[in-house]
């Protein structure tokens, strides 16, 4: 079995999720991961990734940080730690989820930065931190927009820090 087969499989097996019940999902999960070494950090984080999408935090956490433990890389790695963020926070733990969010952003940046942002956000409301969240939400809204970026982007840098000088508004047709 070659690496990039197995990924292949891994991928299609997600892409049909929505196929198969919860348990059968699981278990066609468990079958691709037996391929691989146990201690496999891939492993581990599909395992997670599994558990976590048919309902079972709970479980994916200790997962993700076996994952995490056992060197898994690349964007599974990012993926870990925003999706034990996630879980953290459903599980009720959202100050967890904002620290480890927080220090992720602090790593190069890449096309997961605005998930981690939106995880990050919802677990800012949850520790009472709402003009922090709605800033991060719109500041990664902006980039997205056809119209409107810079004023939006200084819309959100003002809900944290107010500057009586600065006026979005002159800039609305950016």
């Amino acid at each position: 079995m070659g690496t990039g087969d197995w990924e292949q499989r891994v991928a299609a097996l997600w892409a049909t999720m929505d196929e198969h019940d919860a348990t059968e999902f699981l278990t066609l999960v468990e079958k691709l991961v037996e391929e691989l070494p146990p201690d496999a950090p891939e492993g581990f984080f599909e395992r997670a990734c599994a558990l976590d999408s048919t309902g079972h935090s709970d479980l994916a956490v200790p997962l993700y940080r076996e994952a995490l433990a056992a060197g898994v890389t690349g964007e599974r790695r990012r993926r870990s730690v925003i999706q034990m963020a996630s879980s953290l926070r459903n599980l009720g733990r959202s100050q967890e989820s904002v620290a480890l969010l927080t220090d992720e952003l602090k790593q190069p940046s890449d096309h997961l930065d605005d998930a981690a942002k939106a995880v990050l956000a919802l677990a800012l409301t949850d520790v009472g931190r709402e003009r922090e969240a709605v800033s991060l939400a719109v500041g990664a809204l902006a980039a997205h927009l056809p119209r409107y970026q810079r004023s939006m982007a200084d819309y959100a840098r003002l809900l944290l820090k107010p500057d009586p000088a600065a006026d979005p508004e002159s800039d609305v047709h950016d």
